[in-house]
């Protein structure tokens, strides 16, 4: 941001503390403040803006909450008060999109990604990427770069491969399942049996026993029928099964094997389980159909080894007024072994750093703590963020909002978000700061993982709202790489996320809650 000269040096006297140890220094201060006269409506808002800041810097409070103490503050106060940031939020919005900051993002995750490639928890090459994540975000300026502690799950793939042997020899594309069991060395060869739900599993339980159990689930949206790939293996395991193949959770396939977590229930036999392709899936489900007899032979080499150290890394800009009170805002760093992990979730874990490095590059500063987090181990069942959560959940009352990217970093249509009543007419408000881009929508239901138990505390929260209409062609798969990513599409992204993070940030009061 560009600041007014007088501004700016009223601000280098303000911070001088000598100057401002006396009351009647602080008075001329206001009226010098007060004497600028507004050149432009557009000049206007920064200036009162700059105005706010250099009392708060001589007073150590917002001037605003003088007025309002701890009274609940009327909905058109706050409206008020937003809209002053709409300069700030167009040079936010001007540098990310069209300025020097323009397709930063894309291009530090494209060098991120290619140097790193897929990133699965309790790796060594996760722990090198984010080594290298703490030296750049310290060049970048950004302040209490640090990594915290996490002690994650560490499952190996290992080699694997499937063929089905009869009808017709063919070999079956699969990725294994995380937390899945290994076959023995020589493998599983046995008879198949297709289902296609549930209740179809349950209708034909009693032909289940020493056989290999595919799913061959509709795909309805992915909280519906990834059930099945979470589920599949315990609830055929319980009926005898010796492994299962799961159908890929995806409405679109090419010949694409999705992997993905799943989890095994208690006092159930674990069987080895791996997701294949959609083809695949019907091909066999036919050949059932016509009464063909399907054998398939399965080879796995999955390990759960001892948990091991990683990190959530993390880097701030302080707030310069409440600096224990806290906009948390994030993606997850970790991604599956295949592809590179641009997707999910290096967009979303770029477009954060991105929207703290647009702050600081614009020399803003504002009142409340603005803190990115790149999350470890999410993959796995968010892992780092239950770390993280454990680590401050003493401090829940200070964490005025938590945000978090992990459904892609496409054309984006504004925020989701969780809140009370007040809270969510107060986003409206905010969001609509994103008029420019035509991101302006907030809807009801922020989603993610690493934020879900902030929320659960009745801490408000956000997540992107974007164009996920393509997100599960390429989700978990080997097609999840920068070729998936836009830099258009990520600078607004990153503008979107930088204006409401700071804006949140900057206002006079945390949220309602």
């Amino acid at each position: 941001m560009r600041r007014s000269t007088c501004c700016h040096g009223l601000q280098i006297y303000c911070t001088n503390s000598v100057m401002m140890d006396s009351i009647p220094s602080r008075v001329i201060v206001i009226l010098m403040i007060y004497s600028i006269n507004f050149s432009s409506p557009s000049y206007a808002a920064t200036l009162k803006f700059e105005r706010f800041k250099v009392i708060e810097d001589a007073f150590r409070i917002s001037p605003s909450r003088w007025s309002h103490g701890n009274k609940e503050r009327p909905l058109e106060d706050w409206r008020r008060e937003i809209m002053s940031y709409r300069g700030i939020a167009d040079q936010i919005i001007e540098r990310s999109v069209r300025g020097p900051a323009a397709n930063q993002s894309y291009n530090r995750l494209a060098t991120f990604v290619d140097k790193f490639g897929s990133r699965i928890v309790g790796s060594q090459n996760l722990e090198n990427s984010i080594d290298y994540l703490l030296e750049k975000l310290k060049e970048d300026g950004l302040e209490n770069v640090h990594g915290e502690e996490a002690m994650v799950p560490h499952w190996v793939r290992g080699d694997e491969s499937a063929e089905m042997l009869s009808p017709r020899r063919k070999k079956l594309a699969l990725l294994g399942l995380g937390y899945s069991v290994g076959t023995p060395d020589s493998g599983i060869q046995a008879e198949v049996i297709v289902v296609r739900s549930w209740d179809d599993l349950e209708q034909h339980a009693k032909q289940v026993n020493g056989k290999i159990v595919v799913f061959n689930q509709e795909w309805i949206s992915y909280g519906v029928s990834v059930d099945y790939r979470s589920n599949g293996a315990s609830r055929a395991a319980v009926h005898g099964a010796v492994a299962t193949l799961i159908r890929s959770v995806t409405p679109l396939s090419v010949y694409s094997p999705h992997t993905g977590m799943q989890d095994y229930a208690d006092g159930v036999n674990k069987i080895p389980t791996a997701c294949i392709t959609v083809e695949d899936a019907e091909m066999m489900d036919r050949m059932q159909q016509r009464g063909e007899r399907i054998v398939v032979e399965l080879k796995m080499a999955a390990q759960n080894l001892p948990p091991v150290k990683s990190r959530n890394t993390i880097a701030e800009v302080v707030g310069s007024t409440y600096p224990d009170e806290v906009v948390l805002f994030g993606g997850h760093l970790d991604s599956w072994d295949v592809g590179q992990g641009a997707m999910d979730d290096g967009g979303g874990a770029f477009i954060s750093w991105q929207a703290l490095s647009l702050i600081s590059q614009l020399g803003l500063r504002p009142k409340r703590t603005m803190r990115m987090i790149m999350w470890t181990g999410e993959e796995m069942g968010g892992i780092g963020a239950e770390a993280y959560y454990q680590a401050h959940k003493d401090d829940v009352s200070k964490f005025d909002m938590v945000m978090e990217s992990d459904i892609g970093t496409f054309h984006p249509y504004g925020i989701q978000f969780t809140g009370n009543e007040k809270a969510t007419e107060i986003m409206e408000s905010v969001v609509d700061l994103l008029r420019p881009i035509n991101a302006s929508k907030l809807i009801k239901g922020a989603d993610g993982t690493d934020i879900a138990m902030w929320m659960s505390q009745g801490v408000p929260g956000s997540s992107l709202y974007n164009d996920e209409s393509t997100y599960f062609y390429y989700h978990h798969t080997n097609g999840d790489t920068m070729t998936v990513q836009d830099p258009e599409k990520m600078n607004l992204c990153a503008a979107v996320w930088a204006v409401v993070a700071f804006t949140v940030a900057d206002m006079e009061d945390m949220l309602p809650r």
